[in-house]
């Protein structure tokens, strides 16, 4: 085998379906190189060029590292110098740079080894050009390192492999020179010293809070590419969103996320509430605090008031220690409590005065704590007709909706189904085991027909189901979806379908059928279907429907 014969296509196992690439049993990824370039420039401005280099080293030493060792499995080579000569070959391959030996001596009985490289096309120079511009010394940080690995690997003792000339600084190439550490004499402790690793784990840690947020810009503007590259449909923080409705949520939810204050989320059951609440606090300055999700509905209210605000030991039977409320254990982060709608009238007296003063008092406690928590809560409920009715405090309802995102059911955004249905899908065999299915093209009509009033719920539970069912196909049918999915009651979106209408009755028959499902109310009926008050009045208008009618829907 000569390294010149290497095929990056012959070398690698595509799986798209599985979204992997493998190089023999190692998964491979692909960067893009703008990306690394600022990503290299963070590293930089945090932690100084004189640490940023060594890091970079470092990474590149591990990859060229695994890389000698997984082509010396796969390959007899004709003989070491051919071996070592993959090393270019795979370099180029990937798309790093254009390597042209200008000597080699790999000697590996002996310990002998020399080479000197002449590099064009360097990436790394390419981009250190673009971000910072000329520069003064040397730059292919991980190109050599990857070299020096692969050397080492190859030869069995340690090889460094040290830019002389860099087109970043200002030539029209780069030329490197590689020895054994031995050979190197004086320079050899130097140059084995950007290798050492002994300081990384601090400097990465010091530094961690600093590239996560580096990292949601990039997620931030990397969304904002594809937007320019006409792709049209994003995934943030595992919201999935193709509708224009549903990215304007999103668009709102991630500027609230910024500002520190309190904001209610609405929404049917099933729509997704808990989710948009950990996209905001992913978001958020606190996304390297806890996140805690409390279902107010599920807990009987003496034992939710103790999860809340924590008691002291004594203060019930049962009390046998203190105990810190969930506001205090999140803090410097998120508490999102869910179905706000559900709590006692005592409960909302002590949540009220929590979000007024920031402190806590436990249960049976005198003495109080400042808590430093944000507040995001959730209601399927309408919160408003509940405070006129006394069922909820009018200044609990004002504190905690200083910003309300409403969530719209899934029937108003259609164009989400699919996608989620596919993610679902893809999910659902990773849980289970199996290779990835798809969906027939009877199920796919089905499921974007469906009215789904149980949300995204119950989509994720019908395709879970389906997956199931399917057994080893590799399609997912409609007869594997539940019978009120697939129109077992010959329905379309709650319209009945036993005779062929017009379209124009259609539109009249389902929309009143929308209307009466929402008891009367105009506002929530024209949301649900994606049209303003107007449009419903007029055509409520034009089909006769009584003003007694109109009212109620007020």
């Amino acid at each position: 085998m000569k390294a010149e014969n290497l095929h990056l296509l012959e070398l690698l196992e595509l799986k798209p379906e599985e979204g992997s690439i493998h190089f023999k049993n190692r998964r491979m990824l692909l960067w893009d190189a703008d990306a690394f370039g600022h990503l290299r420039r963070e590293l930089i401005e945090s932690l100084g060029i004189e640490r940023a280099r060594p890091v970079l080293r470092r990474f590149g030493f591990a990859n060229g590292y695994r890389d000698a060792l997984t082509t010396g499995e796969l390959f007899n080579w004709d003989d070491d110098s051919q071996w070592w000569l993959s090393c270019p070959a795979l370099q180029k391959h990937e798309g790093k740079v254009q390597a042209m030996p200008q000597h080699l001596l790999v000697d590996r009985e002996n310990g002998h080894f020399e080479m000197e490289v002449l590099w064009q096309h360097s990436y790394e120079a390419d981009q250190h050009l673009r971000v910072f511009g000329r520069s003064t010394g040397p730059v292919c940080w991980t190109l050599t390192g990857f070299a020096s690995g692969f050397s080492t690997a190859l030869m069995g003792q340690e090889v460094y492999v040290i830019e002389q000339e860099c087109a970043a600084m200002g030539g029209a190439r780069c030329r490197v020179l590689g020895k054994t550490r031995q050979a190197w004499a004086a320079d050899g402790a130097r140059h084995a010293a950007e290798y050492e690793a002994q300081n990384l784990s601090a400097e990465l840690e010091a530094r961690e809070a600093e590239l996560r947020r580096q990292r949601r810009t990039l997620r931030r503007r990397e969304r904002e590419l594809a937007k320019l590259r006409g792709t049209d449909m994003s995934t943030r923080g595992g919201v999935i969103a193709k509708s224009r409705t549903m990215e304007n949520v999103l668009d709102l939810a991630q500027t609230v996320a910024r500002v520190d204050t309190t904001v209610l989320i609405r929404g049917e059951s099933g729509v997704g509430k808990e989710l948009l609440a950990r996209f905001i606090h992913d978001e958020s300055p606190r996304v390297d605090g806890p996140f805690i999700a409390v279902n107010c509905g599920a807990l009987p209210e003496t034992l939710l008031e103790s999860e809340l605000f924590g008691h002291i030991r004594g203060a019930f039977t049962g009390a046998d220690n203190d105990k810190k409320g969930l506001f205090e254990a999140a803090r410097g982060g998120t508490i999102f409590l869910d179905e706000i709608g559900e709590t006692s009238t005592t409960t909302q007296v002590k949540l009220l005065r929590v979000l007024q003063e920031r402190k806590v008092r436990r249960v049976g406690d005198s003495e109080e704590r400042f808590i430093d928590t944000r507040v995001l809560a959730a209601t399927n409920r309408n919160l408003e007709e509940m405070v006129q009715q006394g069922l909820f405090r009018k200044d609990l309802y004002y504190r905690l909706n200083v910003v309300s995102v409403e969530i719209p059911p899934l029937r108003s955004r259609r164009d989400d189904i699919l996608p989620l249905a596919r993610e679902f899908l893809a999910t659902a065999c990773r849980t289970y085991g199996l290779t990835l299915r798809t969906l027939s093209p009877e199920a796919v009509d089905t499921i974007t027909s469906y009215h789904w009033p149980g949300n995204v719920r119950e989509l994720q539970n019908a395709i879970e189901r389906a997956v199931v069912l399917a057994g080893d196909r590799s399609k997912v049918g409609k007869d594997e979806l539940p019978p009120e999915v697939r129109g077992g009651s010959n329905a379309l979106n709650g319209v009945v379908v036993n005779e062929v209408l017009p379209m124009a009755d259609v539109e009249r028959r389902y929309v009143l059928q929308v209307l009466e499902r929402f008891d009367g109310n105009r506002t929530h009926t024209a949301r649900a279907l994606g049209i303003g008050a107007n449009t419903l009045w007029r055509k409520l208008k034009s089909w006769g429907v009584p003003p007694a009618r109109e009212s109620q829907l007020e």
